[in-house]
């Protein structure tokens, strides 16, 4: 599966949750993602440390090769990974325009 897709995938999840009391984890486990859990904590590090997403534990021993990654109930998307999904959303819908305009318009 594509990083993006992924990410896009945790992002929406964090999005959707805004509404309810607590975050339910599951929703970005990497087994309801279907990737490694080492795939999944980097994401979610690289996530955190960009400013998209906030409320995550993220713990790493001197002599640990990935840190361990925590999702709190209180985990959260950022003003930040909305605008992501905003900006990302739109040029998918833009190309899916183009997409249908070259199957109408010959030469495009």
């Amino acid at each position: 599966m594509n990083n993006f897709t992924i990410i896009y995938k945790i992002l929406k999840a964090l999005e959707s949750s805004m509404d309810l009391d607590e975050f339910d984890i599951e929703t970005i486990s990497a087994e309801h993602l279907k990737i490694s859990e080492n795939r999944r904590n980097r994401i979610l590090i690289q996530l955190h440390q960009d400013g998209y997403i906030e409320n995550v534990y993220i713990r790493k021993f001197v002599d640990d090769t990935l840190p361990s990654v925590q999702i709190l109930p209180n985990t959260t998307i950022t003003i930040k990974g909305l605008e992501y999904l905003e900006e990302n959303s739109l040029m998918s819908k833009a190309k899916n325009v183009i997409k249908e305009a070259k199957e109408f318009i010959p030469g495009l």
